[in-house]
């Protein structure tokens, strides 16, 4: 009884979307405006936005892993492109993408060893009896692992882009954004299909 009341409590308080493509919009700014000649420009457009979309709740003690990862990567990014010279940043300038869809790939798995990310997010729609139920845990390890793989796939793809630049438009954007939109729409469907199943 007390199993089907948290999955049906959960149920109604699904994952949502909107809290992690905040979290995740500076990678994407990121990655939409970097380039050989751009990455310093980008770095602080994202570091701007990470702390724009964050900001308030870093005061209010609310801290999210990939928020603090997002804040503090761009930050050293700003700090190189104004203290290193450009010769010497050279393969920042060639793998800027490659980098930042990287270390999202690894915060997001690496996550998976403690607490999942997409766990935070779900706290928040969520009583905190639930935390501990393993309906809660099981979805948020599967949405962080397809988190995950969608940024690791997206590091493959944009390190193809740069070792086949006459197809970089497929590597560099139509690969990462397909990727994008199905971790999307597979974080909308699966908790309710997966609750639906469990109960």
């Amino acid at each position: 009884m007390a199993q089907q009341t948290a999955t049906k409590t959960t149920a109604e308080k699904p994952v949502t979307t909107a809290g992690v493509f905040f979290s995740f919009a500076p990678w994407i700014i990121f990655g939409v405006v970097a380039g050989p000649s751009t990455w310093e420009y980008a770095a602080l457009a994202a570091l701007v936005a990470a702390i724009a979309l964050s900001g308030r709740d870093l005061l209010r003690g609310r801290i999210r892993i990939l928020d603090i990862t997002a804040i503090v990567f761009f930050a050293v990014l700003c700090v190189l492109g104004l203290a290193v010279s450009r010769a010497q940043l050279l393969w920042v300038e060639t793998y800027a993408q490659v980098i930042s869809n990287g270390l999202v790939a690894v915060v997001a798995l690496g996550s998976l060893l403690r607490d999942p990310f997409t766990a935070q997010y779900a706290r928040e729609s969520t009583p905190r009896e639930f935390w501990d139920s393993p309906v809660f845990k099981h979805i948020n390890q599967v949405l962080t692992a397809v988190w995950g793989l969608a940024f690791a796939l997206m590091t493959v793809s944009t390190w193809l882009a740069v070792r086949f630049p006459s197809q970089d438009d497929w590597f560099n954007w139509v690969v990462p954004i397909a990727l994008l939109v199905g971790a999307v729409r597979f974080t909308e469907s699966y908790p309710d299909a997966y609750k639906a199943r469990a109960t």
